[in-house]
This record gives structure tokens, C-alpha cells and sequence, in this order.
């Protein structure tokens, strides 16, 4: 009778363990799903930029300045995102975002830009992604968030330890991008 007690409490905690492992490996894949989703984006942005650029450029006057610090914060991007360093990423897409806000305000002065259908249809497509973009972030964060509290607590941070689950990295938003838009200074020009 005691082996069957010892036996029984033996595959409780087991299958009590095996339960919180399980739980580890969702949030860990939790994690991936969301920066996947992120990524996604980012890579459909990456596309649209160059377009949206080249859009821009058929106007002779617009400035050329503006559409290469676009193209450069796009490239940086990229390498950021593709080696998921999350804060070099995070101050990158607060430049990119910036300078879109930027080609998009300049493109105000040029009323020829502005009826463009092509033009438009890309401004609209890149304030799309851009939206969703930020959406995806939030979740992503949460997730993170989870992962980490959890890999913190007890009993779960013997499991985490046990199998080297690590830690995630959050998107941060820096203090620019959490401030009000000035929407004066998008209108002004270099």
C-alpha cells in the first residue's frame, strides 16, 4: 500500500513538473509567434519604402535628402530586426517612423505628389502597416512580459533554470515616442 501511495505521489509531481515545462515551452513559443508577426510587417514596410521613395522622386524637387535618411533608417532596420537586437531596433524604428512622418509632411508641399494615386495608395498602405506594426508591438511586449515573469517564479524558475529557458528582450519605446507630435515641426523642412 505504501509503494502504490509513494508511487502515486512520485507520478503527481511528476506530471505537476511536466505541466509547468509545457507551460515554459508556449510562452517561449508565445514569444517567437509575435516577434514572427512583427517581423512580417516590418518586412512588408521594408517593401512598400522603396516604392513610396521612387514615387517621390519622379517629382524632381522633392527633396533628396529626406528620401535617402529613409532609405538608410530602412536598411538599419532591417540588420536590427534580422539579428533581433530589440533595442537598437526599437531606437531605429523610432528614426524610420520619424522620417516617414517626415516624407509624408513634405509631401504636403507638393500638391502634384499629393494627387498622386500611386503616391497615396502607398502613404495609406505604409500608415497601415505602421498602425499594425504598433499593435503587434503591444503584444509582443506582453508576451515577453509573461514569459519573463514566469520564467521568475517559483516553482517554474527550477524548470527554466533545469532546461536554460532565457530571458526575452521587450521592444522599448523611447521618450520621444511616447512625447505629443508636433505637427509643426513635420511641416518644417530641412
Amino acid at each position: 500500500m505504501k509503494l502504490v501511495i509513494f508511487l502515486g505521489v512520485i507520478a503527481v509531481i511528476l506530471f505537476y513538473f511536466i505541466t509547468l515545462y509545457n507551460a515554459l515551452v508556449n510562452l517561449k513559443h508565445a514569444v517567437a509567434r509575435s516577434w514572427a508577426n512583427i517581423d512580417v510587417l516590418l518586412k512588408q514596410r521594408h517593401d512598400e519604402l522603396p516604392k513610396l521613395v521612387e514615387v517621390c522622386k519622379q517629382y524632381a524637387q522633392f527633396e533628396q535628402q529626406t528620401l535617402s535618411r529613409v532609405m538608410e533608417a530602412r536598411s538599419a532596420v532591417a540588420q536590427y530586426a534580422q539579428s533581433r537586437n530589440m533595442e537598437g531596433l526599437g531606437h531605429e524604428e523610432d528614426k524610420l517612423r520619424g522620417l516617414i512622418g517626415q516624407v509624408l509632411a513634405v509631401a504636403e508641399a507638393y500638391p502634384e505628389l499629393k494627387a498622386d494615386q500611386q503616391f497615396s495608395h502607398l502613404s495609406e498602405r505604409i500608415s497601415q502597416l505602421e498602425d499594425h506594426i504598433a499593435d503587434r508591438r503591444e503584444l509582443y511586449n506582453d508576451a515577453v512580459n509573461l514569459n519573463n515573469v514566469r520564467i521568475e517564479q517559483f516553482p517554474d524558475v527550477l524548470i527554466a533554470r533545469l532546461f536554460n529557458f532565457p530571458t526575452a528582450r521587450a521592444l522599448q519605446f523611447s521618450a520621444a515616442e511616447k512625447r505629443d507630435v508636433d505637427l509643426r515641426q513635420l511641416f518644417q523642412r530641412d
